[in-house]
């Protein structure tokens, strides 16, 4: 016999009331919204939490405690952060999540995703077509039409003057402009540089690209387990190929000139010494981004990566003098903060369950081109060969354990990095 219909009415609305109050308690499965590309104006309420909850929260995170030394006064960057390279504990930070316009240090990703594609002896002869796009006012190393590089030029063009006509031109050889974009995109996914959009391969000014200055720190650390980019990124001057000319017998010749690192705490200023134990890594300056700077530096056995991004001063060099404070504070603070986040790692080591081991690219068996300069120790008051050395990362810093599993959570050390010597 079928239910009266009042009674089938009270089910139906007790049903739905129990419905309705579980929707309105239980938790909700829902996609987290996709952060927006567009820099904002100031850091917003809420940011990424990759690599801790603190790092989300705008403003200066830190962990002030007896012992600890205070914060550098009067830094007036809208973001920055301070770690540990080789633990990846983020000793302090600024804004670390605040998406913004990231400048030539975007090409420390460019780096990290082509440099694995070619030995450094491979031949390119550049086509007019490949220096398409490059846009105006850009920096150059001064890449000619028709001339033949070796892939070992066209990177000292980009890690040293910062040349977007390198940029173009490894471009070109991967297949193009937006082949290269879509590969730096995936890569900054694998590395958990969720911050990051690329648009332009060289960080030349572009609608929607941004990244943060954590994700510029996870990138710069990825970069370093390269010996290749170790190299190039630690390298002050170096000869660069000119063009080739005709001379008073009519026979071709091609010559050379010198390039110097535009890193100012790698190669020094008027206003800026050479910091001492800096090894890289990549600096910018856009008009959007204004000036962007990250840089890794070793003392008494510690290894820093600090990132500056677009100081408010308009003093001249002012992201190499933040940097410097900070490198400062972060020396005198480390093994005495407790950290308020951590640098991830990539996710095929999350998934591989196992600490990474170092990356090797494929030129890296060779010996460096002629005209560059190796790593060197800090000066002891003694004199160079005139060319210019980086004041490079000691080495024996790593105590590798023996045997299975690491955690690598906790730790993704960098491999070793060797001091070399300067020639006599």
């Amino acid at each position: 016999m079928p239910a009266p219909k009042n009674t089938v009415r009270r089910s139906l609305l007790v049903a739905s009331a129990v419905l309705l109050s579980t929707a309105l308690t239980a938790p909700v499965a829902l996609a987290a919204p996709k952060p927006s590309t567009t820099p904002s104006a100031t850091p917003p309420a809420r940011m990424s939490t990759v690599g801790g909850a603190r790092l989300g929260q705008p403003g200066t995170q830190v962990n002030l405690a007896s012992g600890v030394p205070v914060l550098p006064k009067g830094l007036s960057a809208r973001s920055w952060i301070v770690a540990d390279a080789e633990s990846g504990e983020v000793l302090a930070a600024h804004n670390a999540h605040w998406r913004l316009a990231p400048a030539s240090t975007l090409k420390m990703l460019f780096a990290d995703t082509l440099l694995p594609k070619w030995p450094r002896t491979t031949e390119h002869t550049v086509e007019v077509s490949d220096l398409a796009g490059v846009g105006a006012g850009s920096s150059m190393v001064g890449i000619k039409e028709e001339e033949t590089y070796t892939v070992h030029d066209l990177w000292l063009g980009v890690f040293l003057r910062s040349g977007n006509d390198a940029v173009h031109v490894l471009s070109a050889m991967n297949g193009g402009v937006e082949n290269t974009v879509d590969e730096m995109n995936e890569h900054a996914e694998e590395l958990q540089a969720l911050d990051t959009y690329v648009v332009s391969p060289d960080g030349y000014d572009a609608e929607r690209q941004v990244s943060s200055a954590y994700d510029l720190t996870l990138i710069a650390r990825s970069g370093l387990q390269k010996k290749d980019f170790r190299e190039y990124a630690s390298t002050v001057r170096a000869k660069f190929p000119g063009g080739t000319k005709k001379n008073k017998k009519g026979k071709k010749v091609r010559g050379s000139f010198e390039i110097q690192n535009t890193n100012r705490l790698l190669s020094g200023d008027s206003d800026v010494p050479v910091y001492q134990g800096i090894a890289g890594v990549k600096n910018g300056n856009t008009t959007n981004a204004g000036a962007t700077f990250t840089g890794v530096a070793e003392q008494g056995g510690k290894v820093l990566l600090v990132t500056v991004m677009n100081p408010q001063k308009d003093e001249s060099n002012e992201v190499y003098k933040e940097t410097a404070r900070l490198f400062d504070w972060g020396f005198k603070a480390a093994g005495k903060v407790e950290p308020v986040g951590e640098l991830v790692p990539p996710r095929s080591a999350v998934r591989a369950g196992a600490r990474p081991g170092p990356s090797a690219s494929p030129g890296e068996a060779g010996v460096a081109g002629a005209g560059s300069k190796p790593v060197a120790s800090a000066p002891t008051g003694g004199g160079t060969d005139g060319m210019g050395v980086a004041l490079g990362i000691a080495g024996g810093l790593l105590v590798l354990l023996a045997g299975g599993g690491y955690l690598v959570s906790r730790r993704w050390p960098l491999p070793d990095l060797v001091r070399r010597r300067s020639r006599p």
